[in-house]
């Protein structure tokens, strides 16, 4: 088990179980299995980010609530300790770094979206809010509300979180975008 699964495990108990909610309480909000939260809090789960963000929603909590401690209070991330929600959804090659402590206590978030070759969102998103991209390596395919765009290195994007949108990086290489929203979801 990886130190992150674990870290992940632990927060996500110790929200459910403030929250009231047993695992099946939770499964039934998340549309989920009891397993599946089971797994993940035992550190022996890799969720994908639309599960991760079910969990979150469920719980009324942002996703990056789940992996960034209460207490930290930085304002300064350096580079290497900055924490990363990944491998979300390691058969679909999507990470998340954090570019901001305590995300859900601002009106935005950031982060550095890591889209390996291949990798893609699972499903189509849409949640409240807003969301502002720039392209920093590679490329990636972004589909808002069933319009395809093919974005490269240095391109930039935004819209409406409400529209349904998914990505997928098709290219041979790593792409690596920042990706701002609010309010925070993840």
């Amino acid at each position: 088990m990886d130190q992150d699964r674990l870290e992940l495990g632990r927060r996500l108990k110790k929200i459910r179980s403030s929250a009231g909610l047993s695992l099946h309480a939770l499964a039934g909000k998340a549309d989920c299995s009891e397993s599946a939260i089971s797994k993940i809090e035992n550190g022996k789960g890799n969720p994908s980010l639309n599960l991760l963000h079910r969990l979150a929603s469920a719980l009324n909590v942002s996703i990056g609530h789940l992996f960034i401690e209460e207490n930290d209070n930085r304002f300064v991330l350096r580079k290497g300790q900055r924490p990363i929600m990944g491998n979300l959804s390691p058969s679909h090659g999507v990470s998340l770094e954090a570019l901001m402590s305590r995300q859900s206590e601002h009106l935005l978030q950031a982060h550095i979206h890591i889209v390996e070759p291949g990798g893609k969102t699972d499903v189509d998103i849409s949640h409240e809010g807003e969301e502002v991209g720039y392209v920093l390596e590679g490329e990636l395919d972004l589909v808002v509300d069933g319009k395809s765009v093919h974005l490269n290195e240095g391109d930039s994007f935004f819209f409406q979180s409400e529209k349904a949108h998914r990505y997928a990086n098709n290219g041979s290489k790593k792409a690596r975008i920042i990706w701002v929203n609010t309010p925070p979801t993840f």
